[in-house]
């Protein structure tokens, strides 16, 4: 099979982690990480875990080791309300907690190889 995905153009990605969680990210795209103390207009690295660039894919330590993935933060924001219950039978015992995660909006500005 072949597939002619990127018509002709280059295309170029990675694979970063952040909070234990992974993310497909190019430049231009817009991702929530988990919070970091960085102002809004501030830079924020992210570690590269692969890089596709073209046909040429990087995965090892070496060569990710020249690769950097930065981003601009834009803002914060929130996920959504967790609600926690807990309930025991027969003793009255109830219990209601809720929760919200705080995370980091960060634009990708550049992917260097």
């Amino acid at each position: 099979m072949n597939f002619e995905l990127n018509e002709g153009r280059s295309v170029v990605y990675a694979i970063v982690r952040n909070g234990g969680r992974q993310h497909k990210v190019a430049v231009g795209d817009v991702l929530d990480i988990d919070l970091v103390s960085e102002e809004v207009g501030g830079t924020v690295t992210l570690q590269p875990l692969l890089l596709v660039d073209g046909d040429k894919i990087t995965s090892d330590a070496n060569g990710l080791g020249k690769v950097s993935v930065t981003a601009e933060v834009v803002g914060e924001t929130k996920g959504p309300k967790i609600r926690i219950l807990k309930y025991k039978n027969k003793t009255g015992y109830k219990k209601r907690q809720g929760h919200r995660q705080r995370y980091t909006q960060v634009k990708v500005t550049d992917i260097k190889a």
